[in-house]
């Protein structure tokens, strides 16, 4: 008999079997880390601070070969001087420049709004 074929018989259900249990570890991690942040949102205070928009920020993924799409996030300083970014919708972004002050509303990490002060 070929030893050889013996290995890659013995080697491969093993290394299969591997990859199997990473990609469903890296799976379960996801989805553990996304309902504990969103539990952990809920259980947050909802807040309203006044605030200033100083930065937008795009991020793109996919193109080429596959349909793109974009996440929004814009970045504002609140009175005490510190500074937290959210990701907003895309008609949320379109309605806010860099520079505009008012009030923002959130809850933990979640964006709820922002009214502009005149």
């Amino acid at each position: 008999m070929f030893e050889g074929g013996d290995f890659m018989f013995t080697f491969g259900p093993i290394f299969i079997g591997i990859i199997f249990v990473i990609v469903i570890s890296i799976v379960v991690f996801s989805i553990i880390k996304g309902v504990t942040q969103w539990n952990k949102n809920n259980n947050s205070p909802k807040l309203n601070v006044r605030a200033k928009a100083i930065a937008k920020r795009t991020a793109v993924q996919g193109g080429g070969e596959h349909s793109a799409y974009s996440r929004y996030f814009v970045t504002f300083e609140v009175e005490s001087g510190d500074r937290i970014e959210f990701q907003v919708k895309d008609t949320e972004y379109g309605m806010i420049v860099e520079g505009d002050d008012g009030e923002l509303a959130f809850q933990g990490s979640r964006f709820l709004g922002f009214s502009r002060i005149r």
